[in-house]
Order: C-alpha cells, then structure tokens, then sequence
C-alpha cells in the first residue's frame, strides 16, 4: 500500500505508480469541452442527463429575464470562491448608490449571516440556502424574486454559492456575470478554472491594498485572464478601503442606462 495515497497498487492510465512518487501520472478525464469518464456511466448518458438539467433550468431563468427586463431590472450574477469579499462590496456599493435602488438574492450552502448584512444597509435581501447544492439555479432565484419587491430601473445583485465551478453552467436569467477575485487566490485561478471567467462580462480583482504584502503580481492576473476571455473587462479595487469604488459604481450606472433604454448587450 502506498503510505502517501493509501492506494493498493492502483493503476493510473494503465500504469501502476509502484510507489514512484517522482513519476505520479497526471489524470485528466475531461475530454474537450464536453464528456466525463466516471466508471460505470457512459459518456452519452451523462450528456444526457446534463442537456436535461440545463434544459429545465434555462425554462427558468426565461422567467426570470421577462421579469426583470419588464421592469428594466439589471442584474448581475457575482460568482467567486469564498472569502473573495463579495458581501463587502455589496455592502460598499449599498452604501455608494442607496439602498432604494438595489436588492440582493444571498445564495449560500447554510445560514442567513450574509443577508442579515445587506440588510443592515436598509437593503432588500432574500436568503437562499442551497443544502448539499453548489449553486443557485434559474428556479430558486425565481423564487427569490416573488419575494422581492423590485422598483423599476433599479439593479439586483445575485450573490452565488462560493464556487467557480457549477455556477458558470447555470443562467439565471441575468443580464451578465461578474466574477470576483481576491488577490490572495493566486494568479493563475483564470487558467485552473476558465469556464467562469469566459462567461462573465466583468472581472474584479478585489482587495489590491493586500497586494504589496501578499507578493502578487496585478498584470499576471490580468494577462491571465485575457489569456481566458480576450473581451472581459477588468476592475482593480478594494471593497475595504475603496480604491477603485468610483470605476465599479459608474459602470454600474451605464450598464443600468442600457438596460433602461433597452439594450441588453453589456460592455
């Protein structure tokens, strides 16, 4: 048995490591884009059953988007690992735009301590608790906006499970994604999870004043990042002591413009 792994001479790639561990084989079960080799399922029944799942969520998040595009509603998707600071800068902007203007859907795992804190600000939030689920989907944020009460020409935040994974799958019927990162992730996040960062519009690189003693270099972030999504645009700030504030809450104001005057196309 291997001490390391605990593996009774398994086989990696047709190949037993032999307790190697110099010559440990890298696994990858992903094939493309698409297809996912787990023992005993086939390929095209996963398929299947994903096109199913996407299917009756988009029927959804449809719903979702004639709501909100009624009532000229923007809304954002915030996707991010935890810990990334995205209630604290829902907190910031609340406190940079008003509270009359905006609403929150918290999407977490367990517990309502993120939407007792949107609350606070005087904001409207609905929590939503997912259980063992890794992501709000196109139905639970419909559920969420029955129970909001959303003025016309105002924005409303999707605070996603943290995840950069399962949420880039999903639409909820927003009009954009926006991925925030924390400089403490590590340059390369946009390389080990690509999938998130090519469906959003906008990416924050959150808390740059931790930047000087983290070691962090800014432009790999971003060079990375194009390397992803040639056409996202990036913002540099920190919810903390709000650098960068004033960029964010303007392109907030333009794209509430646009989706105003009904082009739902966001830079």
């Amino acid at each position: 048995m291997c001490i390391i792994c605990g593996c009774e001479d398994i086989k990696v790639q047709g190949h037993c490591h032999d307790g190697d561990h110099n010559n440990l084989k890298d696994l990858h079960f992903g094939r493309n884009h698409v297809g996912v080799e787990i023992s005993g399922i086939s390929e095209t029944r996963l398929i299947e059953v994903k096109t199913d799942v996407l299917a009756k969520n988009n029927m959804y998040a449809d719903r979702n988007r004639k709501v909100l595009t009624d009532l000229c509603t923007l809304s954002l998707n915030l996707i991010s690992s935890p810990g990334s600071g995205k209630t604290t800068l829902l907190c910031r902007t609340i406190e940079e735009i008003g509270s009359c203007s905006l609403a929150v859907i918290e999407g977490d795992q367990q517990t309502t301590n993120d939407a007792k804190r949107i609350r606070s600000t005087g904001a409207q939030a609905v929590q939503v608790n997912t259980g063992k689920g890794c992501h709000l989907d196109g139905y639970m944020v419909g559920c969420a906006i029955e129970n909001l009460e959303l003025n016309p020409n105002s924005i409303l935040f999707i605070e996603n499970v943290g995840n950069l994974v399962c949420p880039a799958a999903f639409d909820l019927g927003e009009d954009a994604k926006v991925v925030i990162l924390s400089v403490t992730e590590g340059e390369d996040k946009p390389l080990k999870y690509p999938d998130v960062f090519t469906a959003s519009k906008l990416a924050i690189l959150n808390k740059i004043d931790l930047a000087p003693h983290c070691n962090v270099n800014l432009e790999l972030y971003e060079e990375n990042l194009r390397r992803v999504n040639p056409k996202i645009k990036m913002l540099r700030l920190s919810a903390r002591t709000g650098e960068g504030m004033k960029t964010w809450i303007n392109w907030l104001h333009n794209a509430l413009a646009k989706k105003s005057h009904g082009k739902m196309q966001l830079d």
